[in-house]
């Protein structure tokens, strides 16, 4: 891990469409936020900050025995720019660039992770970002230079609107596992079938 690049881990929401906090919801024995931490600190140790908000009492207990900090974002119903804002003003003045991965994003391993950020090292100064189907989006790594785009954001803009706003800046590592999400329940009966598949085999 370059220990310039610092990761921030986006968990803030309420998880309406899901009907329960996505972040605690049980996978293989483990809550969702874990699973995502747990592959973050993995390559970044404690040059982790995880945004939360609703639901952050509840989710106090599985970052305390963690090497990653967090961050309570009391703005979180603005929408997912508020907690990169937030998050944004706890970056330590020594990262270089910043990793932004969603805290639902359960399917993206550690070695993505890796790839991402060894695809980053041999162009610093462009963004890495994760490429599925004809999507862009996170994971993505923002050098410094983009840390003011990011904090214009507005509402329920996330950073994709930047990747956007840059296609000729772009460094694209193909991820499917970044499809795959949590946001409804038919989301989370389609990935428990997986994982229940995996497990079989």
């Amino acid at each position: 891990m370059t220990a310039n690049v610092h990761i921030l881990i986006l968990a803030a929401g309420a998880s309406t469409r899901l009907g329960q906090p996505k972040q605690l919801v049980q996978l293989r024995g483990r809550p969702a936020l874990h699973v995502v931490l747990s592959n973050a600190v993995a390559i970044a140790g404690n040059a982790v900050t995880v945004v939360v908000g609703a639901n952050a009492g509840r989710l106090s207990y599985l970052l305390s025995h963690s090497p990653a900090s967090s961050i309570v974002n009391k703005h979180w119903e603005e929408g997912l720019a508020s907690s990169l804002r937030c998050g944004l003003g706890v970056v330590p003045p020594s990262a270089d660039a910043l990793m932004i991965v969603l805290g639902d994003q359960v399917c993206v391993t550690s070695d993505d992770l890796r790839r991402l950020l060894a695809a980053w090292n041999e162009q610093p100064n462009v963004i890495a970002t994760a490429a599925y189907g004809q999507t862009i989006g996170a994971p993505a790594i923002f050098p410094r230079a983009y840390f003011g785009e990011l904090a214009q954001l507005r509402g329920d803009q996330g950073a994709r609107r930047v990747l956007l706003r840059n296609p000729d800046r772009l460094v694209r590592v193909p991820m499917p596992n970044a499809a795959i999400d949590l946001d409804t329940p038919e989301d989370l009966a389609a990935l428990t079938a997986k994982l229940a598949n995996e497990s079989q085999r």
